[in-house]
């Protein structure tokens, strides 16, 4: 069955369209993380970089005034403890048997307390995303049984979203636009909501996410000077706090 589009302005059908989402993020063990980053920053770098992207999604998503919850499906210890000092809950990827089935474990976990809970999955590597823009998403999302949003490059998926009832059925990984369609969710198409497109797997991918304008834990370890890219459109604070020592590495040197 193919699923609908969904523009701005099409006429909404959920009964209870202000409900708050409760939202499931995987991440990989650091030490694995965010692997084809590797060749732009160098091992170490990528590591730092793989849980500020975590960071910055987190503590926007928890900004978002539509969100009730973060739960955070890893089984890296650091992370899950800086992730959860954000504010976000962490659990253990216990099926071990890849994203989607993470995701799915994490909508579980989220129902087995909550069983009418409204889900959503959603990339731990959107480091420039923003709490209205995804609020923009989760509202239209909220509209019909279930929804995703594509990637930048409109190949894959960075939020699937599943209304109370529905069941968040993911199907991330590679070209998951199709795979979503394929399975009934309505695709939506909302403009001015790019830093929920914007994934980073790669350089470039950090470079056009840094055009947008970095979270704060990502632009500590991006930027040489301490300005945030954007800082001059406003659309983040000019000046990143002041630095911290690193969680990932430490004092180590050369790190």
């Amino acid at each position: 069955m193919e699923g609908r589009t969904l523009k701005d302005g099409e006429p909404a059908t959920n009964t209870d369209p202000t409900a708050a989402w409760s939202l499931v993020l995987p991440l990989k063990p650091l030490v694995v993380a965010k692997s084809r980053l590797a060749s732009s920053t160098g091992d170490p770098l990528r590591r730092q970089l793989a849980l500020a992207f975590a960071q910055d999604t987190v503590a926007a998503a928890l900004a978002c005034p539509v969100v009730r919850d973060v739960l955070v499906v890893t089984d890296d210890p650091l992370a899950a403890a800086e992730l959860t000092a954000l504010g976000a809950r962490a659990v253990p990827d216990s099926p071990a048997a890849g994203l989607n089935a993470a995701l799915a474990h994490g909508a579980q976990a989220v129902r087995a307390e909550r069983p009418r809970a409204a889900v959503a999955a959603l990339g731990a590597d959107l480091p420039a995303l923003r709490p209205d823009e995804l609020a923009r998403v989760l509202t239209t999302a909220a509209d019909f049984p279930r929804a995703f949003l594509a990637d930048a490059a409109e190949i894959g998926t960075t939020l699937l979203a599943a209304r109370p009832g529905s069941e968040l059925n993911p199907a991330f990984g590679g070209p998951s636009r199709h795979r979503h369609l394929s399975t009934g969710a309505a695709e939506i198409l909302l403009a001015g909501v790019d830093s929920v497109r914007r994934d980073v797997d790669t350089g470039e991918d950090l470079v056009a996410a840094a055009a947008l304008g970095l979270g704060p834990y990502t632009a500590r370890r991006h930027t040489p000077a301490g300005l945030v890219p954007g800082a001059v459109t406003g659309t983040r604070a000019a000046v990143v706090p002041a630095p911290v020592p690193d969680p990932v590495c430490g004092a180590r040197p050369g790190c």
